[in-house]
């Protein structure tokens, strides 16, 4: 069993941390708000800084929202670095920039330790079955040390390449999820407007080429208006931000990345930052006056 310093608790990261935990592992936990009674009632140990659970832990795991909030837990005050003694192995699950996770890599490395990027896609759902997929980016000896770690909360694993192509490929899947997403809505939308029933479409649709994951989930979400976070549109803004930054660094154009963004930000202002990805329907509804399965679009989600 490992030692394993968990920091960030959130809607992912506490059922993430309570899988480890319920496989028998020592879990030395920090979060900004007060540890999951959940988490605690199983045994995780509740730390007062990230540099505590680095000392505590032999494999640290991150899992926060942002670049910025990555950096601050690695290297602010009381941060891991301050933590970690040679041979230690840091773990980012967070969905971060590919670019900035390099640097992060080399500083850690620095310090004698090893580093892996490991950002997950699965969103709460995922998190809570233990199916998430994990893609990550590292050296191979450290992906393997932590892959009995990932096994207990994902099912399909990858190591993708050195530090930061598992990033780069988490951001190449929040492209897809979005220009999905886009395009399920569009196509619900057609067939509301020309009359046939939104649902037996998605039904028909899933037996056929068109068929997707999305689809098949977020297409019942925009027909049955269920638009509670799963993955709240503030996240995923913040994901194809990477990428439009990105492809600006590599000379690079995603028109239709950009045109995600923009629904999303429409979304955003009229208060919709909170609701699920799913609901970037709501910015075609409005554009076209018609609800998916109803008649003109209401208020809010």
């Amino acid at each position: 069993m490992s030692k394993i310093g968990f920091i960030g608790l959130g809607t992912m990261g506490r059922p993430m941390a309570g899988h480890l935990l319920a496989a028998g592992n020592e879990l030395f936990a920090f979060d900004i708000q007060a540890l999951p009674p959940a988490l605690e009632e199983g045994g995780a140990v509740p730390c007062a800084s990230c540099r505590e659970a680095a000392e505590r832990g032999d494999i640290i795991i991150v899992m926060v929202p942002d670049t910025p909030d990555v950096e601050a837990v690695l290297f602010g005050d009381d941060g891991v670095a301050e933590g970690l003694g040679d041979g230690k192995l840091v773990i980012d699950m967070s969905s971060i920039s590919p670019l900035e996770t390099k640097d992060f890599a080399s500083r850690i490395n620095a310090l004698g330790c090893e580093y892996l990027d490991a950002p997950v896609s699965g969103g709460e759902v995922g998190a809570e079955a233990a199916s998430l997929t994990i893609m990550v980016g590292g050296p191979e000896k450290a992906f393997q040390r932590a892959k009995p770690l990932f096994e207990l909360m994902g099912r399909n694993i990858t190591l993708v390449g050195a530090n930061g192509d598992g990033q780069t490929c988490k951001v190449a899947n929040q492209i897809i999820v979005a220009l999905t997403i886009e395009a399920v809505g569009e196509a619900l939308l057609f067939a509301t407007k020309a009359g046939a029933d939104p649902a037996r479409v998605r039904e028909a649709l899933m037996g056929g080429f068109a068929s997707s994951k999305i689809l098949e989930v977020h297409g019942e979400r925009m027909i049955k208006r269920t638009f509670d976070p799963g993955f709240r549109i503030d996240l995923h803004q913040k994901d194809l931000n990477l990428a439009l930054s990105g492809a600006r660094a590599l000379g690079l154009g995603l028109p239709a990345t950009a045109l995600c963004q923009e629904l999303f930000n429409a979304c955003a202002a009229h208060g919709g930052s909170g609701w699920d990805h799913s609901a970037l329907v709501r910015a075609l509804e409005r554009a076209s006056n018609i609800e998916i399965g109803g008649q003109a679009p209401l208020a809010g989600p």
